[in-house]
């Protein structure tokens, strides 16, 4: 039987049916195009054995002026400097106190009570505790002095930490101390605020019952971190701006950062303006101090060169603007010399002009926002970003980025956590990843990549909260939350999951033979794969009819050392499906494994109810003609007989 070469367009396209997609892939999971061909995508391993605090909703790594290499990590709880190998707490405070008479404990018990009137605190916020006085219910005042995650919080005077050690005795507000509070922890995720209902009594959504349904989102904590010189600004999204200065060092405990004086309270994004070195907050008080005020349109900026200088005067370049189209400002990237503010439905540029207006603005753009505060990226010039229902660029020009995923990503997401959504870079491969959380999780799980090399689409599943490019690292480093604490790991290092085996699998849409009238009988496959290493898994999925169930022939298992697979499989429309999991029939952990696809090439033949029905209405014909030729041979010798009579 003769083969047949059977070529699968680059991509993925989900946005047809399967028998549309013929020729095309159509799913996959961990594999990426290179030179218009799927491979498997590269593997990732832990930076640190060390864990932090919290699920990371920023990170900028920077080398400071003597070359050392830094990364910021914003989380839910912490914001924390990594260099070499150490996560640094270099969480803000916000009140340092000397208490007294603070400690209740029960016997038995490692809860303590501390009372420290109009505290502030709330459940999951952080507090240090120091220079205990005296042993306290037995326990040592050694061991009562630490760092501690607030259990809950009683009344608005007292609070309850879990010191570790069981009490001895019960006592009641014994003991001096001082106290040390972290800035207000956050949300790991959005939460949905349902709120009571305001109707009569026992009617519809009555005021004594809570709602059923509701549209107000109660946000998670986020951060916008930038690089101020050498040092780095960092702002707790709808909230302060601060500071932290590399000079101080990692080594000291006391090298936090601390708010920037004058700067506004209230702001929903902060970007440094390079090269003219101006703050910019967006979104943000009209009246500095005043978080009342704060005006989800409303920009302002420091004095040139100055992060404490946010008052506009003859002598300094401060100043402010209003900008109109939409309802907020969600998120701004520098790009192309300027700076691409995005709301929740337009796009503007804001550039640098000098005195007396210091910035000029103009609206680029309409019916392009933004999902989310990280949902922006500059590649080499040219903005890419992820809207509520599709993808945008702009590169002089805003544009809709045709998209051959957009129905699967925008129907799986969880509108109830664009916030999580977050783009990065992948420059080696030229990639632009999104992550965004699934309706089937309530953390990020999913990606979708734009392949802006090759102008294609790809999707997967990754649980990643972060993600940034090489450059100051040699690999992308991205941060994996467990739903407590977070880890950092390096992308592109070998083909594993941190050691174990990684599953990645790629299957087509499906294909026939003519115009798919004819059942066909797959006989055999010979693949071609380049720079394979251990086994390939080959699965044929096989229907008569679009709406019949797939039966799946295989797996096959390919290795370097194979010629061709036997399938053996019939069906009018047939689909592949390429699968490396580490299962073979040898090795059930095998690690290690890699692949880049080729072309398949396919020994097939017409078979089945067709080609039977075929042959039996030849073999019918034939018997006819047969019939009619012993008819008319009769007839035939009829006549001779009759001529020798004669």
């Amino acid at each position: 039987m003769p083969y047949t070469k059977i070529e699968f367009g680059p991509g993925f396209d989900k946005q047809n049916t399967d028998i549309t997609n013929k020729g095309k892939w159509i799913e996959g999971d961990k594999v990426r195009f290179r030179y218009q061909y799927p491979e498997k995508i590269g593997g990732w391993e832990k930076v640190s054995t060390t864990e932090f605090i919290g699920v990371a909703r920023a990170q900028l790594a920077w080398n400071s002026l003597d070359g050392t290499a830094y990364d910021a990590l914003g989380t839910n709880k912490k914001l924390y400097i990594y260099n070499e190998g150490v996560f640094f707490d270099a969480t803000p405070t916000r009140l340092d106190a000397d208490i007294t008479s603070c400690f209740t404990t029960t016997n038995g018990s490692s809860i303590f009570t501390v009372t420290h009137s109009s505290h502030g605190a709330s459940e999951g916020d952080y507090v240090t505790i120091s220079s205990t006085s005296a042993t306290i219910g037995g326990v040592a005042a050694t061991t009562v002095d630490g760092e501690y995650e607030i259990q809950s919080v009683p009344t608005l005077n007292t609070y309850t930490i879990d010191v570790g050690t069981n009490a001895s005795s019960a006592v009641s507000t014994t003991g001096n101390c001082t106290v040390q509070y972290e800035i207000t922890a956050g949300r790991d995720r959005a939460l949905s605020g349902y709120g009571w209902g305001t109707g009569t009594w026992n009617s519809a959504q009555t005021w004594d019952s809570p709602n059923t349904a509701s549209s107000v989102i109660i946000a998670l904590r986020n951060w916008a971190i930038d690089n101020w010189g050498e040092d780095i600004l960092a702002l707790d999204v709808d909230g302060k701006l601060f500071i932290w200065n590399t000079s101080g060092g990692v080594l000291t405990a006391s090298n936090v950062a601390t708010q920037v004086s004058n700067a506004p309270t209230k702001t929903k994004f902060m970007v440094v303006s390079n090269p003219d070195r101006h703050v910019i907050c967006f979104g943000t008080e009209t009246t500095i101090g005043q978080s009342s005020t704060q005006d989800p349109m409303f920009i302002r900026w420091s004095s040139q060169d100055d992060e404490t200088d946010w008052t506009p005067t003859a002598t300094n370049s401060s100043g402010s603007q209003r900008i109109v189209g939409g309802s907020e400002i969600v998120t701004a990237i520098r790009t192309r010399g300027q700076i691409l503010i995005l709301t929740d439905t337009s796009a503007h540029g804001m550039s640098f002009i000098g005195a007396p207006f210091v910035f000029g603005f103009q609206q680029l753009g309409s019916n392009c926002g933004s999902i989310s505060p990280h949902s922006a990226i500059d590649v080499n010039g040219v903005a890419y970003w992820m809207g509520s229902d599709a993808f945008f660029v702009f590169d002089g020009t805003v544009r809709k980025l045709p998209c051959t995923v957009e129905d699967f990503v925008f129907d799986e997401i969880d509108t109830t956590q664009y916030e999580q959504v977050f783009a990065g870079s992948n420059s080696a491969f030229g990639e632009v990843w999104w992550f965004y959380c699934s309706t089937a999780s309530n953390q990020v799980d999913k990606y979708v990549i734009w392949n802006y090399q090759e102008n294609l689409w790809y999707t997967g599943s990754l649980d990643r909260s972060t993600w940034i490019d090489s450059g100051t690292y040699p690999l992308p480093y991205a941060t994996k939350y467990d739903g407590t604490n977070s880890r950092l790991f390096i992308h592109e290092s070998g083909k594993d999951d941190d050691g174990s085996t990684m599953t990645s699998f790629i299957e087509s849409g499906d294909f026939d033979i003519g115009t798919g009238d004819d059942i066909m009988f797959v006989n055999k496959v010979i693949p071609d794969f380049k720079n394979q290493v251990g086994n390939v898994n080959i699965t044929l999925k096989s229907r008569y009819f679009p709406t019949d169930t797939q039966t799946s022939k295989g797996p096959f298992f390919y290795n370097t050392s194979s010629t061709k697979i036997n399938t053996r499989t019939r069906g009018r429309q047939v689909a592949l499906r390429i699968e490396s999991n580490g299962y073979n029939n040898l090795n059930n952990d095998a690690t290690g494994e890699d692949w880049r696809f080729g072309t398949f090439r396919f020994e097939v033949q017409p078979d089945g109810k067709r080609w039977k029905k075929n042959l039996k209405e030849n073999l019918h014909l034939f018997l006819k003609l047969k019939k009619e030729l012993q008819q008319n041979m009769f007839v035939v010798l009829k006549i001779q007989r009759l001529e020798k009579e004669k």
